[in-house]
């Protein structure tokens, strides 16, 4: 599995951007994506993640009620919609792909995209 995340961009604090995963590969819709974001110097954190069919998901404290995750498996993409963005948000983001459950831990999944760059400004 190959991914490409995508739609990163530099907005305001209040606004939405929506990030998208695609991936290449048959096997898509048997692995759950996550995303994990990096802002400097720090480490890599949990986001969100989605189930393969998208019946369970799992948010980080920090984003929960502001992004919502979702699939598309005929597209092969998964999304990240984020409303109501902050400063603190600013990061690199990055969706990851693994045959595993719904999982808050990076080690969990085997496949990476480049990371897209999301900059919010106050």
């Amino acid at each position: 599995v190959q991914l490409q995340a995508s739609g990163g961009g530099l907005v305001q604090a209040g606004g939405s951007l929506r990030l998208s995963c695609a991936a290449s590969g048959r096997t898509f819709s048997s692995h759950v994506v996550g995303w994990f974001r990096q802002a400097p110097g720090k480490e890599r954190e949990f986001v969100a993640a989605i189930s393969t069919f998208g019946g369970s998901t799992a948010y980080a404290d920090s984003v929960k009620g502001r992004f919502t995750i979702s699939r598309d498996n005929a597209e092969n993409t998964v999304y990240l919609q984020m409303n109501s963005l902050k400063p603190e948000d600013t990061a690199v983001y990055y969706c990851g792909a693994g045959q595993t459950f719904v999982s808050r831990r990076a080690s969990n999944y085997d496949y990476w995209g480049q990371g897209t760059l999301v900059t919010v400004s106050s």
